[in-house]
């Protein structure tokens, strides 16, 4: 599958595929579409997805405080897990905040979500339990 950046008339498809993955939306606060948006304007690339069988089935959204990388809002589609999609998303989201100077990368997960942390950690990252919530 190939991982691409993603426009805003993508936008239908990103929330959908956020409400069937489980994740929490905020349709009047960061995840309006005036919000998204305003996001994509100022940070071109950083919203990523994957597409299968023309549907959107996988979301990652990069950002940058200017020092350190973060990833946001992972996300595939129930039926195509377990294909490698989140790795090539975050492989692609890690290449795209390369591209901007950033080298170190961080991702807030749940501590429930034992899938996500393991993923990250098959990816390279390191669980920092010491920091305050």
């Amino acid at each position: 599958m190939q991982v691409k950046a993603l426009p805003i008339e993508d936008y239908d498809q990103m929330i959908q595929l956020w409400e069937r993955s489980g994740l929490r939306i905020r349709r009047r606060g960061r995840d309006s579409r005036q919000a998204v948006e305003s996001q994509l304007r100022a940070n071109p690339g950083f919203f990523l997805g994957s597409f299968g069988d023309a549907r959107l089935v996988g979301t990652i959204i990069a950002g940058s405080d200017g020092r350190k990388g973060w990833i946001n809002r992972l996300a595939v589609d129930p039926d195509y897990r377990r294909q490698g999609i989140a790795q090539a998303l975050i492989a692609e989201a890690e290449r795209v905040l390369r591209g901007k100077g950033i080298r170190i990368f961080c991702v807030l997960v749940a501590d429930f979500n034992e899938a996500s942390k393991n993923l990250f950690r098959k990816c390279g990252y390191k669980e920092l339990t010491e920091i305050l919530q």
